[in-house]
């Protein structure tokens, strides 16, 4: 950077509005590109858009506590905006009822076979303890995820990371490897998505279908409680084996 424009930066960096505009502005260009490739799943907006922050950050050297400083009004808003999810879950509730028993025993099967091949992953490529506990929760929402990982003794900061790799790769993904399984009931398509890759899938279903966008809602949920009900046990089980 020129040093005029340095000096504009490191004005406009001690703004707690900084940010805040750049993650909005950041994701409205991500969508913008989205909607242009006539909403490709590979270009999901929300890649794009925390690859052009990094990107950003890294180049102007901006601290991520300073960035945060602004966009934790953002962070702010996830609370509000999962609690609006029941709306849609609401809407659909008859089918909910209707497929109650399916529901609860996708849910088992699916909360178990995410923490038990991420550990059996890690384990095979010799990952510490602390790391394979890191990788448990990584199909469970950022904020439970973290809590988990700190409780049955991972590494919260790398729970993060892995949160937000499989909630790409699965908004991403997900809808070559139905297609492939032939897999069309957009039900049980946002169910899995939502118990395998939670928050960031699910804004990918709701982009898609409304139906799939609320049992990926429902499954975030009651996935993030059952994960959060289980991983103790599994942990210590792990710890002693």
């Amino acid at each position: 950077m020129t040093p005029r424009l340095n000096e504009i930066w490191v004005y406009l960096s001690a703004s707690p509005l900084l940010g805040l505009t750049i993650t909005l502005l950041a994701y409205q260009g991500a969508f913008a590109i989205y909607r242009r490739t006539g909403n490709n799943p590979l270009a999901n907006p929300v890649l794009i858009a925390v690859t052009g922050l990094v990107l950003l950050l890294s180049l102007t050297g901006t601290s991520y506590q300073t960035y945060f400083s602004g966009a934790q009004f953002v962070h702010f808003l996830l609370g509000p905006a999962t609690v609006a999810l029941a709306i849609p879950l609401y809407q659909q509730a008859r089918r909910v009822k209707a497929m109650l028993l399916p529901v609860l025993a996708g849910l088992l099967a699916g909360s178990l076979t995410a923490i038990l091949s991420a550990v059996a992953v890690g384990r095979l490529l010799g990952a510490s303890l602390p790391t394979q506990l890191s990788l448990a929760p990584k199909s469970v929402t950022t904020p439970i995820a973290m809590g988990i990982a700190e409780r049955i003794g991972g590494i919260p900061s790398l729970t993060a990371v892995l949160v937000i790799v499989t909630g790409i790769l699965g908004a991403v993904g997900a809808r070559y490897v139905f297609d492939a399984i032939n897999v069309r009931d957009p039900a049980i398509r946002g169910f899995a998505i939502g118990v395998a890759s939670h928050g960031i899938g699910t804004a990918r279903a709701f982009q898609v279908n409304e139906q799939s966008g609320a049992f990926a809602a429902l499954a975030m949920g009651l996935n993030g409680a059952l994960t959060a009900l289980l991983l103790p046990a599994i942990a210590h089980w792990l710890s002693i084996v």
